[in-house]
C-alpha cells in the first residue's frame, strides 16, 4: 500500500515543487490531473502524447524524486448537454486512456458524467430520488446515453491495460453505491471499478467499509478525504438545499464552457476536512485495513480540502493522522 497524494491542491506550482512537498513529507505516490473539470498544471500532455524523449525526462524526474505516478485524474463530465464541455471531456478521457498506456500508468481516476433528462436539454439534470415516472423517464434516457459512451471508454481502456476508477460523487449519473453497481454491471468491463473516496458517502449515510467489500477487488485506488458533519446545520437545513451561491472565487474557477464552481453556504450541513478532524482514527485504521484486505498494492492519495490548512499543512496533518491509523493495525506504507 502506497501512501500519496492528488496534486489539485498544488496548482499553483510546478511538477518539481510537487515532487519537493512529496518529499519532505515522505509521500511515495502521486495522482496527476490530465483535463475533464480542471486543468492538468503539472503534465504536458500533448508532449507527452508524442514525444518519447519528453516522457523519458518524466520517468527520470518522477525516479529522482523516489515517487510513482500511480494514477491519472480525469474527473469531468463527458455526458454533458452541452456540446462543448461534452466533447473536450470526452477527448480528455480517451486523450488521458492513450497516456496512461505510454507512461505505464494503471488507474484513470473518473466521473460517470450526467446528461440532460432529455434530447432538448442544455443543463444536465441529476435525478435523485425518481418519486414518479417522470424522473424515471429521465433516467431512462440518461442511462441510454451513459452506456454506450462508456462501452466505447472501456473497450478503449482494455485496449491499452488500462482501468477507469468511477468516484462516486454528486450531480454524476453514479454516485452512491447502487448506481456505481450499475453502471458497472452495464457496462460490462474488467477495466471499470471504484475509486474509493469516502467523503462523499459521509454525508449520504453510507458506510466507506461495507463499500470496499460490496465491491471488493474492482477497488481499484482510494481517496483519503474526511467530512466534518455539522449535525446544528443539518438539522436546519438538511444535507440536499440550494444554498450554494453563485461566483464567490476569485479568480472564478471554471468548469467548462461558461460554467464556474459556485461557493458553498455559509452555514454547511458537511465540510471537508484533514484526516482525523471528521471521522476518528479508529475509522481510518478499519477503512485502511479494508482496502488492505481488497487491493493490497492500492495507492491511497490524499485529497486536501480543507479551507481550515493551508495545501502542504494539510497535506502533512493527513498524512500523519493516517500514518498514526495505519499503525494501530500494523499497516506499513510502502515506498
Amino acid at each position: 500500500m502506497k501512501l500519496g497524494l492528488f496534486t489539485s491542491c498544488l496548482h499553483d506550482r510546478d511538477l518539481t515543487g510537487v515532487i519537493e512537498v512529496a518529499q519532505e513529507l515522505g509521500l511515495t505516490s502521486l495522482e496527476l490531473s490530465t483535463g475533464g473539470y480542471f486543468p492538468a498544471p503539472h503534465l504536458h500532455v500533448d508532449a507527452l502524447q508524442v514525444s518519447e524523449r519528453t516522457r523519458s525526462g518524466l520517468r527520470e524526474q518522477l525516479d529522482r524524486g523516489s515517487v510513482s505516478l500511480t494514477a491519472l485524474n480525469c474527473s469531468g463530465n463527458p455526458l454533458h448537454p452541452a456540446q462543448s464541455v461534452r466533447e473536450k471531456h470526452a477527448a480528455d478521457l480517451h486523450r488521458s486512456i492513450d497516456l496512461a498506456a505510454h507512461l505505464n500508468v494503471e488507474v484513470i481516476v473518473v466521473q460517470s458524467g450526467n446528461p440532460g433528462a432529455e434530447p432538448t436539454s442544455t443543463l444536465p439534470s441529476w435525478v435523485v430520488n425518481p418519486w414518479d415516472s417522470a424522473y424515471t423517464d429521465a433516467l431512462d434516457y440518461q442511462w441510454s446515453l451513459a452506456v454506450p459512451f462508456w462501452k466505447d471508454a472501456a473497450r478503449h481502456a482494455e485496449e491499452k491495460g488500462v482501468k477507469l476508477a468511477v468516484e462516486m460523487h454528486p450531480h454524476q449519473l453514479a454516485y452512491n453505491p447502487p448506481s456505481l453497481e450499475r453502471f458497472i454491471t452495464a457496462v460490462g468491463s474488467e477495466s471499470v471499478g471504484v475509486e474509493m473516496d469516502p467523503s462523499h458517502l459521509f454525508w449520504q449515510g453510507v458506510d466507506p467499509v461495507e463499500v470496499i467489500e460490496r465491491f471488493g477487488e474492482r477497488v481499484f485506488i482510494a481517496a483519503a478525504k474526511d467530512t466534518r458533519i455539522n449535525h446544528a446545520n443539518v438539522r436546519r437545513n438538511g444535507f440536499l438545499n440550494n444554498l450554494w451561491q453563485r461566483g464567490g472565487y476569485n479568480p472564478p474557477i471554471g468548469l467548462g464552457s461558461h460554467f464556474e464552481l459556485n461557493s458553498p453556504p455559509a452555514d454547511p450541513s458537511y465540510e471537508f476536512v484533514g484526516i482525523g478532524k471528521g471521522q476518528d482514527l479508529d475509522f481510518w485504521a478499519t477503512w485502511l485495513s479494508a482496502l488492505q484486505r481488497v487491493n493490497p498494492e492500492i495507492a491511497v492519495n490524499i485529497e486536501h480540502e480543507d479551507a481550515e490548512l493551508g495545501p502542504v499543512e494539510g497535506l502533512k496533518h493527513s498524512a500523519s493522522a493516517l500514518r498514526d491509523a495505519a499503525e494501530r493495525v500494523g499497516i506499513g506504507f510502502s515506498n
